[in-house]
């Protein structure tokens, strides 16, 4: 029965999200990559690291669904999302410039002669309990690269550390500069020991994606 209602609350939550993507302006490209000024300082640098809360790996956002940057962006404006980078950033940008970019990252750096796995690979050990319990897959595809939503992210391949810290931010509640709020996620990483966590990041960056790092200069 659990799993029944489980399964009816991801349709209905998946169905709203498709209906509100749906009505959002397509966003363009070209014009995307003249207002990246503010992401490429830190997306645009292979290996950078953040440094608040603790320090990990910016995520990679070249190959990104552009609805997810959206949903993303838009969640930093709305404090939704509290990392006080990123809420500068976001604050600053209207929903056509959030649009634009996202449009860009969704194909910058893509290949077409990239084919990925149908399925993740079958996780092992500790992983395949926490995998199964965390139904990754209901939501982020069977290979964890085909979102069954737009505005849900691809995450095989992203770096370890920062799902880690993603994750965990899905744990913390009413803290003024940490934390996400998310009523799906934080359900699905409340389940979870921080050690738990790691444990799914892991398996999660080990996947074959199409999330990339391509190096950007502020000086092109």
């Amino acid at each position: 029965m659990n799993k029944l209602i489980s399964s009816v609350f991801v349709v209905i939550v998946a169905s709203a999200t498709s209906l509100v993507y749906a009505q959002d302006a397509a966003g363009d490209a070209k014009s995307g990559e003249t207002k990246i000024a503010m992401c490429i300082g830190c997306h645009g640098i292979k290996g950078y690291q953040a440094s608040f809360p603790e320090v990990y790996k910016v995520p990679k956002i070249s190959g990104q669904s552009a609805a997810y940057i959206v949903s993303a962006l838009t969640a930093y404006q709305k404090g939704e999302r509290k990392h006080p980078t990123m809420r500068s950033v976001a604050a600053s940008l209207t929903a056509k410039d959030m649009a634009d970019i996202a449009a860009y990252y969704e194909v910058h750096g893509k290949d077409a002669s990239e084919v990925l796995p149908e399925k993740a690979t079958e996780p092992s050990g500790a992983a395949a309990a926490l995998v199964a319990k965390g139904a990754c897959n209901s939501c982020h595809g069977a290979n964890l690269s085909k979102p069954m939503v737009p505005g849900y992210p691809k995450i095989a391949g992203q770096h370890k550390d920062y799902l880690y810290v993603a994750l965990k931010s899905y744990k913390e509640d009413g803290q003024p500069t940490w934390g996400r709020a998310n009523g799906v996620m934080g359900g699905i990483a409340k389940q979870f020991s921080l050690a738990e966590l790691k444990e799914l990041a892991a398996y999660v960056s080990s996947q074959q994606g199409e999330l990339k790092t391509v190096p950007q200069s502020k000086f092109r």
